[in-house]
């Protein structure tokens, strides 16, 4: 470990001060320069990821990348994956899947989503999440600020559950994320043009209006709006929180 725990706390300060009005390349140029070897970048490959992916691309494209497969993806996600990493020659792209045992035990039917979102969440994306961060010592998320709900006050830099935490598209909307994806001729998740601003998991996510919010098609009808991967938590504890990585 190249950071002693105890230091994370003044890391945190030191970093989010120095870059909270940093662009987003120079983020990421900090954060690999600050975690050489123990870093990882975790992407949904989503329908704005292929933003961040460009840019580690460019930076370090053997940087390691984990995707959580949750086994109730759209299949346009699936094959989005493959696509935008032989693309922008992502070459790390890790497969995070649930362990058998947990669904064996919690969700042996695959319907665990009709009765327990929170719990579904929990064995699909936090476990295989917690599993494959492993030792490194931090990584970086998509998340950004116009998102609106908790992300609003998204730092560029926090820490949690004994890792840094590199938040470098927090700064930026949604005019400048279609700005980059233009510039630079990226590819859009395919169920974008069908009205999925957001995409999830199939049976959790819905189109939305035009107007509404980015995230009003995430579990739907509940208030549920993240998934538990960004919510702090005690180790081997259940999330109460259920989200675009």
């Amino acid at each position: 470990m190249a950071y002693d725990p105890a230091e994370l706390p003044d890391l945190e300060a030191r970093l989010d001060a120095e870059l909270r009005r940093a662009e987003p390349e120079a983020i990421l140029a900090r954060a690999i320069g600050a975690f050489p070897g123990s870093l990882a970048l975790v992407s949904s490959f989503g329908a704005e990821s292929a933003v961040l992916l460009h840019m580690v691309g460019k930076l370090q494209p053997d940087l390691p990348i984990l995707f959580l497969d949750t086994g109730m993806l759209f299949a346009q996600t699936l094959d989005y994956r493959r696509a935008l990493s032989n693309r922008l020659g992502l070459t790390q792209v890790r497969d995070l899947r649930p362990a058998f045992a947990d669904l064996a035990t919690a969700d042996p039917g695959s319907d665990l989503w009709r009765r327990d979102t929170d719990t579904c969440c929990e064995v699909r994306k936090v476990l295989p999440l917690e599993r494959g961060l492993g030792d490194f010592e931090a990584w970086i998320t998509g998340r950004k600020r116009f998102h609106g709900g908790d992300r609003m006050a998204l730092p560029v830099v926090e820490r949690a559950d004994g890792r840094i935490k590199f938040n470098p598209l927090a700064n930026w909307d949604k005019a400048a994320l279609e700005a980059y994806m233009q510039a630079h001729d990226l590819p859009a998740h395919p169920l974008v043009e069908h009205g999925y601003p957001s995409v999830g998991c199939w049976p959790c996510t819905q189109p939305v209006e035009a107007g509404q919010d980015v995230r009003a098609g995430r579990w739907a009808g509940s208030e549920k709006t993240e998934c538990g991967i960004h919510v702090a938590r005690a180790p081997g504890s259940v999330n109460d929180l259920g989200g675009d990585i």
